[in-house]
């Protein structure tokens, strides 16, 4: 169990780090004050001048402020006004060039901070998935969402029935998180049809990317060009471009296909699969893993969500690979038919045993029981996941012990507290590894005489 005692002296390590260049120019600006001063000092006393500068300023303070206290004074008088005059001088700049002054100047600062932001791999699908990303994109827009194509109801399942196209549900969900105006788009990518032959039941933002595949004759390069429209904070990636049919096959030996079938299964779920059962991954999928300072897992179905991505061929060994820090966000509450009773530890065992890969190296579990809803989810069959700490470290995994809900309709992860908590744990693997010096010993073959 681990909170973070190195937050303050994280933080405080972080603000002499480079970043924008503002605190390196004022000092630039600073020392070239300095030279600039003594240089005409030095010239007037080349020519033989003497300006009694000192003298009159004694004279005319020496009421006000005692003269061992001056020279302080003068020094932070002098800060002042040339981080002034530097800020004023960019403002004036940028007044001059860009139509809504000082808050386009803002909104460029916080970009190039977020663009300088960790590289972060967030996997899953759903609703879960979107709630991490929502979180995320106001600290880096080095996210990338990789995100399951096995959806098979609703409107994305329709539509890849009627259109051929890959279920687009999951990746909307994620584009309109991560977009740059998310209040309009999340009105207009939600909405659903309630009528009209063919539209009924459908989602807009589903038959925006159904039509972008067509007019782009690709699916991934669909998404991009959405992206783009959307101009989103980050990037958002299918696990695959292939068409595979997710299966489960229950600890009775009943197999059911179809990720819309698996929820409502009778019996527990013993492990899941794809039909077929290759599926290639995305090489960006590859490359962003590979390049990642954290790979987070989750929140989301443990199943149907999480698992269908690590079913990908190559993509649970390219994580254990990595050299990121991997993290697990358990789920708050148990889901009928996939997770029934199941504990932290069980849901971190099932993970990693479809991965067959050690994909998890952090588990974050909620320590903030929900209140207001445990009445109305009890008769649902959902109960909030016990934290059994000690059998998930068993399994080597650390655990990382947050209140990270939210209770609202629904009890889930709360955005902002859940990108928080990932973020100190992502700046706690970063500045360990800096603190960390590989050395080889010295060799032990003679030299020669």
């Amino acid at each position: 169990m681990t909170k973070f005692p190195m937050k303050r002296s994280i933080d405080l390590i972080r603000w002499f780090l480079p970043g924008l260049g503002v605190k390196r120019w004022l000092i630039v600006a600073a020392v070239g004050a300095v030279f600039f001063v003594n240089g005409i000092s030095r010239w007037l006393t080349d020519e033989g001048t003497h300006v009694p500068i000192n003298e009159f300023v004694d004279n005319v303070l020496d009421d006000f402020i005692r003269p061992e206290y001056l020279s302080y004074a003068f020094m932070g008088i002098g800060v002042v006004l040339i981080a002034l005059g530097i800020w004023r001088w960019l403002k004036s700049i940028v007044s001059a060039v860009l139509p809504d002054g000082s808050d386009r100047m803002i909104d460029a600062i916080l970009d190039a901070r977020l663009k300088r932001g960790y590289k972060i791999v967030a996997i899953g699908g759903g609703t879960g998935l979107s709630t991490l990303l929502r979180g995320l994109k106001r600290y880096t827009t080095n996210v990338t969402a990789v995100v399951t194509v096995a959806d098979d109801g609703g409107s994305s399942g329709r539509l890849q029935k009627e259109l051929g196209v890959l279920p687009p549900g999951d990746i909307r969900n994620c584009l309109v998180a991560l977009a740059n105006d998310e209040a309009l788009v999340t009105d207009l990518f939600r909405y659903r049809f309630s009528e009209g032959e063919g539209l009924s039941g459908h989602a807009f933002g589903n038959l925006f990317l159904a039509a972008m595949t067509g007019v782009t004759g690709n699916f991934d390069l669909a998404v991009k060009e959405s992206s783009r429209v959307l101009n989103i904070k980050g990037r958002v990636l299918p696990s695959t471009l292939s068409v595979a049919r997710l299966c489960a096959t229950l600890v009775d030996g009943t197999i059911v296909e179809g990720e819309s079938n698996i929820g409502r299964a009778a019996k527990p779920i013993a492990r899941v699969f794809l039909d077929p059962p290759y599926a290639a991954p995305l090489a960006e999928v590859i490359e962003a893993i590979r390049e990642a300072d954290a790979i987070v897992l989750g929140p989301g179905s443990l199943y149907t969500s999480i698992m269908p991505n690590l079913l990908v061929d190559r993509i649970a060994g390219e994580i254990e690979a990595a050299n990121a820090v991997k993290i697990y966000v358990c789920n708050v509450m148990t889901q009928p038919g996939e997770t029934d009773a199941y504990t932290a530890s069980e849901h971190v065992r099932a993970l990693l045993d479809a991965a067959r890969a050690r994909v998890a190296d952090i588990a974050i579990i909620n320590d903030q029981l929900p209140q207001k809803l445990r009445e109305a989810y009890a008769v649902e069959g959902q109960v909030p996941v016990k934290a059994d700490i000690a059998a998930v470290e068993a399994l080597g995994v650390r655990v990382v012990h947050a209140a990270v809900i939210s209770e609202t309709d629904t009890v889930r992860h709360d955005s902002e507290k859940l990108a928080s908590v990932v973020l100190q744990i992502v700046d706690e693997a970063v500045a360990s590894r800096a603190s960390y010096v590989k050395f080889r010993p010295p060799s032990s073959a003679s030299t020669p005489s």
